[in-house]
C-alpha cells in the first residue's frame, strides 16, 4: 500500500537533511555562518562589557581626582591658616592689642589667601576682629566644631552647611551669593521650595596666642563653595584635560547642596550654567539616602552622562551634599556603534568571499558521493546494470567510485549464479516444509494431550467417586419426595412451594455433579448456550444464598446497568455466581458488604457484559492472586463447615472460558477482593458448542 503524501513529505525532507550533501554544506558553511558569528557575538558582548567597564573605571578615577582636589583645598586652607596664626606678623599685631589694626590685618590676609571670611575669637568664643568688616562682633549662640577644637588648642578643617542667617552674619554678600533659584528638573524629587539659600562652606580653625600672652584664642577662616566657579572649573580642568575625551564629548563637574547644583560647569543653554537644577530621584536615594558612590550612566539636566557621584559629609558625619564628575555618553556610544559596524561589515565581507569558495570545494566532494548513492539505490531497486559513470580521478572519492563500478560488475555475475542456485533450493525447501508442517501438527497435538493428562489425572479419579456417592442420595431424596407428595395428596398443598424448591435443588445437585464430570472430561459433554439476562440470574442466585448472607449480617448492594444479554448456559452462570457469593460470604465472617455490578463493556473489540462480585473482606495475598483459579488451590482453612476443596473457582473459570468469556481477580492492598466476569453479547439465536 503506497505511503500517504502527507507522511512521505516530512520523511523525505528529513532524509535530505541527513544526506551527505547537507552534511558537507553544513561543514563548509558552519564555521563561516554559525560558529564565527557565535564567536563574534561572544567577543562583541565581552568587548562591549569591557568597554562599559572601562568607562565606569575612568569616571571612578575622575571622581578620585576631584575628591583629592577637594581634600587638598581643605588641607591648604588648614595649612595657610595655621601658618598665619604662627606668623610673626600676626604675633606683632596681636601683642599690640589694637582691634582696628587686627581687622585691617585680617582683611589684607583674607584677600591674599583667597578666603571668603576670616575672624578672630577670644577664649569665650566672641569675635574680636573679622573680615569682611560687615561681620558683627560679639558672643555667638553657636560654635562650630572647628571653632571649639581651635579654642581647645587643636587645628582642623571641616565642610559645613551655613544657613542664610549665619551667612548674613558673616557677610550679606555671602548670603546673596549662596542664594540660587531652583530650576524645575524632570525626574527630581518634588519640592515646595523655590530657592536654595544655604551655603556649603569649607572652614578651618587654628589656635592662636592673644595679646597678653596668657590667653588663647582661635583664628577661623573659610571659603563659600556656592557659585565658586573657579573651584569647580579647576576640578574640571584637572580631571578632563584637553585631549582626554573623544571629540564631541565634554567633561563636567558639579557640587551639590543636598540635591541642588550650587556650583557646576554643566550648561543649560546659551552658555548658562545649570545652577539650581536638581539631581534625579534615583541618584539622590542611592547617594544621599544610602551613602553609596554612584558609578553608572545618569541623565544630567538634558543629556545622558557617564557619571560618578560621591556623598559629602559635614563635621557631624551627616550627608549634606554630593560631588559629581562625568562626561557625555553620546560620543562613546557613537564610537562603540562605529566599532561594531566595522566588525560586522568585515565579517560580512569575509563570509561573502569565503562562502562561494567553500561551497565549490564541498560540491567537488558530494557530487561523486551523490552519484554513488543514486547508483546504489538503483541496484537496490533491482537494476543491477546501473553504474556511477565517475571517471577514476586521482582523489580518494574518484577511486572509490571506480572500484564500486567494478564491484557491481562482479555482483551482477554472482546474482545470475545465485538465481540459478535459488531455483534448485526452492524445490528442496518446499518438500521439507511440508514434512515439517505435518510433524509440528502431530507434536502440538501430543503436547496438548500430555498437558491435559497431567492436570486432570487426579480430577478424573475423584469425579467418578463423587458422582456415584452423590447421585445415590439424590435419587433416594427425589424418590421419597415423590412418595411424600403422593401420600399427602391434597394435604401437600400448603407446602407445595417447599416441595417445588426441593425439586429444584435436587435437580441443581444433579446438574452440579454433571458439571463436575464436565470439568474432568470436557470433551465428553456438550453445553447448551442461550441468551441470558445477567440481572435475572443474579436475582435467582441471591434467593439461594440469602440465608447464608442474612446469617452473616452481610449487606447486598446491586448496581446493575447492563442492558445486553450474554451467551451462556443459565444454570452454569448461576453456579458461577453462587460460588463467588459463597466465597465472598466466607471472606466476611464478621459482616460486610457484597456488591454486585453489571456493565455493558467491550473486550478486544467485541461487545459484551462485565459482571463484578466484590466483598469487603481481608482480600487475597498478592502471592496467591495468580493461583486462585488453579484446581485444588484454596486459601480456606482445612476442616470445619467452611473448608475449601479448591475446585469452585477452577470450575467457574472453566465454565466462563468455555462460554467465550474471561474471569479475573483484583485485590488491592488494604482489603477487599473483586472478581470480574466478562461474557460476550448473545446473538439472535442460541448456539451449541462441543
Amino acid at each position: 500500500m503506497p505511503e500517504p503524501a502527507a507522511q512521505a513529505a516530512p520523511r523525505h525532507l528529513f532524509s535530505r537533511l541527513r544526506s551527505v550533501r547537507a552534511r558537507l554544506l553544513a561543514i563548509a558553511l558552519l564555521p563561516t555562518l554559525i560558529i564565527m558569528p557565535a564567536v563574534l557575538a561572544l567577543v562583541v558582548t565581552w568587548w562591549t562589557r569591557q568597554f562599559d567597564h572601562l568607562l565606569i573605571s575612568k569616571v571612578a578615577g575622575d571622581l578620585t581626582i576631584a575628591r583629592q582636589y577637594l581634600d587638598r583645598l581643605m588641607e591648604r586652607s588648614d595649612e595657610t591658616l595655621h601658618a598665619l596664626g604662627e606668623s610673626v606678623a600676626f604675633a606683632r599685631v596681636a601683642e599690640a592689642g589694637d582691634g582696628a589694626a587686627m581687622a585691617d590685618f585680617l582683611d589684607a590676609r583674607r584677600r591674599a589667601m583667597g578666603l571668603d571670611f576670616l575672624y578672630l575669637l577670644d577664649p569665650q568664643g566672641r569675635r574680636i576682629a573679622a573680615s569682611p568688616p560687615s561681620v558683627q562682633d560679639g558672643p555667638q549662640a553657636h560654635l562650630w566644631l572647628v571653632e571649639r577644637r581651635a579654642l581647645e588648642g587643636q587645628a582642623s578643617t571641616q565642610i559645613d552647611i551655613f544657613g542664610p542667617e549665619q551667612l548674613a552674619r558673616l557677610s550679606p554678600e555671602l548670603a546673596a551669593r549662596a542664594r540660587i533659584a531652583l530650576v524645575p528638573t524632570p525626574g527630581a524629587v518634588p519640592t515646595a521650595r523655590d530657592a536654595e539659600d544655604r551655603g556649603m562652606v569649607v572652614q578651618s580653625g587654628t589656635p592662636v596666642q592673644l595679646a597678653d600672652g596668657t590667653r588663647k584664642g582661635a583664628l577661623v577662616g573659610g571659603i563659600l563653595l556656592n557659585q565658586n566657579l573657579d573651584f569647580i572649573d579647576t576640578i574640571n580642568d584637572l580631571v578632563y584635560r584637553p585631549g582626554s575625551l573623544p571629540e564631541g564629548s565634554a567633561g563636567t563637574a558639579t557640587l551639590f547642596v543636598e540635591d541642588v547644583r550650587v556650583s557646576t560647569n554643566v550648561r543649560l543653554f546659551e552658555g548658562r550654567r545649570a545652577l539650581g537644577t536638581r539631581v534625579s530621584k534615583e541618584v539622590r536615594e542611592a547617594v544621599l539616602g544610602e551613602g553609596r558612590v554612584w558609578l553608572d550612566r545618569a541623565f544630567v539636566v538634558n543629556d545622558w552622562y557617564i557619571s560618578a557621584y560621591e556623598p559629602v559629609v559635614d563635621s557631624k558625619g551627616q550627608r549634606i551634599g554630593m560631588l559629581y564628575v562625568g562626561f557625555l555618553e553620546a560620543p562613546f556610544l557613537a564610537l562603540k556603534r562605529a566599532s561594531l559596524a566595522a566588525v560586522g561589515i568585515g565579517f560580512l565581507l569575509v563570509a561573502l568571499i569565503a562562502s562561494p569558495v567553500l561551497l565549490r570545494w564541498a560540491a567537488g566532494i558530494f557530487r561523486p558521493l551523490e552519484a554513488m548513492n543514486a547508483t546504489i539505490a538503483q541496484v537496490e531497486a533491482g537494476t543491477l546494470s546501473a553504474r556511477t559513470g565517475v571517471a577514476a580521478t586521482s582523489d580518494e572519492i574518484g577511486r572509490v567510485a571506480h572500484h564500486l563500478d567494478g564491484m557491481l560488475d562482479l555482483l551482477q555475475q554472482r546474482d545470475a549464479e545465485l538465481r540459478r542456485w535459488a531455483q534448485e533450493l526452492d524445490g528442496r525447501v518446499a518438500a521439507r516444509t511440508a514434512e515439517l508442517k505435518a510433524a509440528n501438527a502431530e507434536l502440538a497435538a501430543t503436547q496438548r494431550q500430555l498437558v491435559m493428562s497431567e492436570k486432570l489425572a487426579a480430577i478424573g479419579e475423584i469425579t467418578a467417586g463423587v458422582a456415584h456417592e452423590i447421585n445415590n442420595p439424590v435419587a433416594v431424596i427425589q424418590g421419597n419426595l415423590d412418595v411424600a407428595r403422593d401420600v399427602l395428596g391434597p394435604a401437600a398443598a400448603p407446602v407445595r412451594t417447599e416441595f417445588n424448591l426441593i425439586d429444584q435443588q435436587v435437580h441443581r445437585i444433579t446438574i452440579i455433579v454433571s458439571k463436575l464430570l464436565q470439568f474432568a472430561r470436557p470433551a465428553e459433554f456438550a453445553g447448551h448456550l442461550e441468551p441470558v439476562a445477567p440481572s435475572e440470574v443474579i436475582g435467582d442466585a441471591l434467593v439461594l444464598v440469602q440465608y447464608l448472607l442474612g446469617r452473616g449480617e452481610i449487606a447486598v448492594v446491586r448496581d446493575e446497568s447492563a442492558t445486553r444479554l450474554v451467551l451462556m448456559n443459565r444454570v452454569e452462570l448461576q453456579q458461577v455466581l453462587i460460588n463467588l457469593m459463597v466465597n465472598a460470604a466466607h471472606a466476611m465472617p464478621q459482616g460486610g458488604t457484597l456488591t454486585l455490578r453489571t456493565r455493558d463493556t467491550a473486550h478486544n473489540g467485541r461487545a459484551g457484559v462485565s459482571i463484578a462480585v466484590a466483598d469487603t473482606g481481608p482480600g487475597i495475598a498478592p502471592e496467591h492472586v495468580a493461583r486462585v483459579f488453579d484446581p485444588f488451590f484454596t486459601t480456606k482453612p482445612q476442616g470445619g463447615d467452611k473448608a475449601g476443596t479448591g475446585l469452585g473457582l477452577s470450575i467457574s473459570f472453566t465454565l466462563v472460558d468455555r462460554a467465550g468469556g474471561t474471569m479475573s481477580l483484583a485485590s488491592p492492598p488494604g482489603g477487599g477482593a473483586t472478581f470480574v466476569l466478562w461474557l460476550p453479547q448473545a446473538d439472535a439465536t442460541a448456539a451449541w458448542v462441543g
